[in-house]
């Protein structure tokens, strides 16, 4: 058919021509909060958690899932269904929200040809001040590698997930890898390669950004930054080297840190200038 105009090509365009395709997005939303401590005389240790959903419906039903959501096509961009979602979730606005992958394995949701692109969303739980419906905060208790196979186990109060993913090496020279599941019993659709994802990315960045500081309050010691640092990680840094990291990160104030059983210290805060 010759048509006259743009206009034209469009009143008798056929869109059923083409297999239907729905976009999601889900959303790992991060935190560093400190682990309870019965000793009060001893600085809490920090922990990393993740926000996670349990299915009320199938597929997955009673499983574990990210927050996430359909993306309205002709309402919103994916990152504005992001910043719905996560709004939704936590009633947090104007937080640090990245774009992290799009996921798009051909059998990642068995009901039809589902899309997602993730996101990941860095808060300080304390901000936090509602309860999520049917969501709970698992933190992140061990990652550990062996011959390309990630073994991540998260915990809460009452519950231990793990699972296996399997590290592929796509790309030699950048050091790009591809991750599969290798075992996993607890979480829905692919949320486990895209929660190592989403931690992959996040340790990365830490090296050369100011990302941490998304998930620390205003004020904060030293010793509590070097533990967000290290929970990050995942392993101890020297104090000479991590002064050097967080030299013109931060600034002194004149607040103390006491009565937490410990010698009282001086609270610092980020620089944004």
């Amino acid at each position: 058919m010759n048509y006259k105009s743009e206009s034209d090509f469009l009143k008798h365009y056929d869109s059923s021509i083409f297999e239907k395709l729905s976009m999601t997005t889900d959303i790992v939303i991060l935190s560093v909060s400190d682990e309870e401590n019965k000793n009060y005389r001893k600085t809490s240790t920090k922990k990393m958690s993740v926000l996670l959903v349990k299915r009320n419906d199938y597929p997955f039903k009673n499983m574990w899932c990210l927050p996430g959501g359909f993306l309205e096509p002709k309402a919103e961009t994916l990152e504005e269904c992001a910043k719905r979602i996560l709004k939704k979730e936590t009633n947090l606005e104007n937080i640090y929200l990245e774009q992290l992958y799009t996921f798009d394995r051909i059998d990642r949701d068995p009901r039809m040809r589902i899309v997602s692109t993730a996101y990941v969303a860095l808060i300080d739980k304390k901000r936090l001040n509602q309860e999520v419906k049917n969501a709970k905060w698992f933190d992140v208790e061990s990652i550990e590698e062996k011959n390309n196979i990630v073994t991540i186990i998260l915990k809460s109060d009452d519950e231990v997930i793990d699972f296996n993913i399997k590290k592929i090496l796509k790309e030699k020279t950048t050091d790009r890898y591809e991750f599969k599941t290798h075992n996993n019993k607890y979480l829905a659709f692919d949320h486990d390669v895209v929660i190592l994802s989403a931690l992959e990315r996040v340790r990365n960045k830490i090296n050369y950004t100011d990302i941490v500081f998304n998930m620390m309050g205003e004020y904060f010691t030293l010793g509590e930054l070097q533990q967000v640092y290290e929970v990050i990680l995942n392993k101890k840094l020297l104090d000479p080297a991590f002064r050097r990291i967080i030299a013109n990160k931060v600034e002194k104030t004149n607040k103390m840190d006491t009565g937490k059983g410990h010698r009282p210290s001086y609270l610092f805060r980020y620089k944004k200038d």
